[in-house]
């Protein structure tokens, strides 16, 4: 089970990405490039025995050293178009966990499922224990949200392998509550706002104007009892695709 001491605020996670890529294009000079190499290196941070993540103390430090290998490694023949050169990189784009996702994932899925049809939650309901989520994780009260998530409940985190998030589910009401309070953490650039997310009210994270994550609660009765917090870049490109006539989605 992944603990609190893997969880890592979300404005770090999006610096550390944006560092990668201005090393990577720096290097390269190419956007496109400069992307795919650092899938490349998420991928292999990911790929890593979690024994051996565990004793890397400066992950920053270690993922722009293996960026820096792979773009002095790039082919770099006279007139040959570089961005082209990563084209056999492996890019993954679905979440990456010790526990396969189309067994106890699931499992915890349909759970998630059945607590709701035996507690039915009405929009408002939905909506009322969205913002009370909201208020506990604004003001960093861990009581509060505590009390307000199922003693059972579970928060599943998609990065898409593109950023540094936690890998397993985490489970039971005081580590989710305090996993979320540290991702959430407070800082000048990082907001949290209730929003609709898949027709009910969820919480969007911006960092600055950027859509940074969603994150949908699966209610049931007055509490929450799934989490799902959506980080990976290419799944929040709509919601942060300017819309004509209002500058953004949200």
């Amino acid at each position: 089970m992944a603990g609190t001491d893997d969880t890592v605020p979300i404005a770090e996670l999006l610096d550390e990405r944006r560092h990668l890529l201005h090393v990577a294009y720096w290097m390269l000079g190419s956007s496109r490039a400069a992307e795919r190499v650092i899938d490349e290196t998420y991928r292999r941070w990911f790929e890593l025995p979690e024994p051996v993540r565990a004793r890397i103390t400066a992950p920053r430090s270690w993922l722009a050293s293996v960026a820096g290998s792979i773009c002095l490694t790039w082919p770099a023949l006279p007139g040959q178009d570089r961005t082209g050169a990563v084209a056999g990189l492996v890019r993954r784009t679905e979440p990456l966990a010790a526990e396969p996702l189309g067994s106890e994932a699931a499992d915890r899925a349909r759970h998630s499922l059945g607590a709701r049809r035996e507690r039915p939650t009405s929009a408002r309901q939905q909506d009322a224990v969205a913002r009370a989520v909201h208020l506990a994780c604004v003001t960093h009260d861990e009581g509060l949200l505590t009390s307000l998530l199922a003693a059972e409940a579970t928060a599943f985190f998609d990065g898409g392998g593109k950023v540094r998030t936690l890998i397993n589910p985490v489970r039971g009401n005081t580590h989710v509550a305090r996993t979320l309070l540290i991702l959430l953490a407070r800082h000048p650039r990082t907001s949290l706002h209730p929003h609709p997310v898949n027709g009910r009210t969820g919480l969007v994270v911006r960092y600055g104007p950027q859509v940074a994550a969603v994150i949908s609660l699966d209610v049931a009765g007055p509490q929450v009892v799934q989490v799902w917090g959506t980080l990976n870049p290419d799944k929040l490109r709509t919601w942060n695709r300017p819309s004509p006539g209002t500058g953004g989605r949200c």
